[in-house]
């Protein structure tokens, strides 16, 4: 994949420096006592825009700077509009926020905490932005979370899919569109239940992180509650690259059915290690051995090639929905970058929008007013049909697709097929579920 050049007009390089003090004063740019966190003054905004663009999950991240690229065009009244011709609010023009050209600056969280965490800082402190958007993975998710809380930012999530991102680690500085844990298995039971029945062994291998742990947990209880057994479930680290250790042992535990709670490039590398020790040619207690990937992408679908025919998973979003939101979506970034979108696109595209959208409806940008206008929001026409901004707990609900790896894709793009929208209803859950429980969202922190 060949990177986008983002040293064009508007865009600011960030002066991030991975191990640099984590220590945030509180920063005041206005001159009343009412000022808050990297109040603008000027005739622009800053946005942050802090994904991986390199490490396992730089596929996503660097989708998510094309798309995220192509908001702030749209914000600033470059290009067709995109969804904001179908975003059922109509608070934004075109012509910035709040009279303010949209700027950004951008860092490479490289998918570690700690760095995405440096990042942030310096874009916070040195580039004053206002917002931070991006991340692929939720141990940076959650990082960066804490951190504007505590610096007085808000943090529009990218692709974050634990539980615990909106569970045991929310904070009322943070927001995120994107599904979770949960919501994969509450989509997914019922179609793998009707593909496989209700008498399978599964062996699990899991990244050791707090996404992996808590979509392990999710799926497990979720296949459970179908009748299957879970053999084991093995931990592995982020970035391994050769898998086959993690494999092996698959073959002799008289598992029918691997679950590989992998993303990014550890996913392609466990799913196409998986099938050239031959697991998908084996019949195990009298059944054709299965593999599952849970949360799926486009961009790990076209790399792990024909290993993902007939493999179930779950997603976001997909590019072939033909709502007016994803067609409007699709057009632009197709024109821009000459392909279509994935879901970590999609969804920092639409926080982009979103977080831009509250500026606009609450008058400010100040943190907590923005949080005010964020909270309970119900808008449509962003590819995702009918959304909700819970105030509870700052997770989107909407419906969730449940996808397949294509038997027969006609080109590189068409390798997934949508085999059932899940209703909103099917995935929702109170804010105090079990697997969401031990957090507090505390109070809006907006740094004055």
């Amino acid at each position: 994949m060949s990177k986008t050049n983002y040293s064009r007009r508007g865009v600011l390089k960030s002066g991030a420096v991975a191990g640099a003090g984590l220590a945030l004063p509180t920063i005041f740019t206005g001159s009343s006592a009412a000022a808050f966190t990297n109040e603008p003054t000027g005739s622009t905004v800053t946005f942050g825009f802090n994904v991986p663009q390199t490490g396992p999950y730089a596929e996503e991240g660097l989708d998510e700077l094309r798309a995220q690229e192509l908001a702030v065009e749209h914000l600033n009244g470059i290009g067709d509009g995109g969804m904001l011709n179908t975003f059922s609010s109509k608070a934004l023009g075109g012509d910035g926020v709040l009279g303010k050209q949209v700027q950004f600056v951008t860092g490479d969280t490289a998918t570690k905490s700690d760095v995405a965490r440096a990042s942030a800082q310096s874009m916070i402190q040195k580039d004053g932005v206002v917002m931070i958007n991006g991340g692929s993975s939720s141990g940076v998710a959650i990082a960066v979370q804490g951190l504007c809380q505590e610096a007085g930012i808000i943090f529009m999530a990218g692709l974050t899919h634990s539980n615990d991102t909106t569970g045991k680690d929310k904070k009322a500085n943070g927001f995120r569109h994107f599904f979770n844990g949960y919501m994969s298995g509450a989509a997914l039971g019922p179609v793998l239940e009707k593909e496989y029945g209700n008498d399978r062994r599964a062996y699990h291998l899991t990244a050791d992180y707090t996404w992996g742990w808590t979509q392990q947990e999710s799926i497990a209880a979720s296949t459970e509650a179908l009748g299957w057994e879970t053999v084991q479930n093995v931990l592995t680290p982020v970035g391994a690259g050769d898998f086959s250790s993690y494999i092996a042992p698959v073959l002799n535990s008289g598992a029918d059915t691997l679950i590989l709670n992998h993303y990014g490039g550890d996913m392609v590398n466990s799913l196409t290690q998986a099938v050239q020790f031959g697991l998908r040619d084996k019949q195990v207690n009298g059944k054709d051995f299965t593999i599952i990937v849970p949360l799926y992408s486009e961009l790990m679908a076209a790399g792990a090639g024909s290993n993902i025919q007939g493999v179930f998973g779950s997603m976001n979003w997909n590019w072939q929905l033909q709502d007016a939101g994803t067609q409007a979506f699709v057009r632009s970034f197709g024109e821009k970058y000459g392909r279509p979108p994935s879901g970590s696109a999609h969804t920092c595209y639409v926080q982009t929008l979103l977080y831009a959208d509250a500026v606009t409806r609450a008058g400010s940008f100040n943190p907590c007013a923005v949080a005010e206008a964020l909270e309970d929001f119900e808008f449509d026409g962003m590819g995702n049909g009918p959304t909700l901004y819970r105030g509870a707990d700052h997770q989107c609900f909407k419906d969730v697709l449940v996808m397949k790896g294509r038997d027969n894709p006609t080109n590189e793009y068409d390798t997934l097929e949508i085999v059932e929208v899940t209703p909103v209803d099917q995935v929702m859950y109170e804010p105090d579920h079990p697997m969401f429980a031990g957090g507090d969202l505390g109070e809006c922190n907006d740094g004055a």
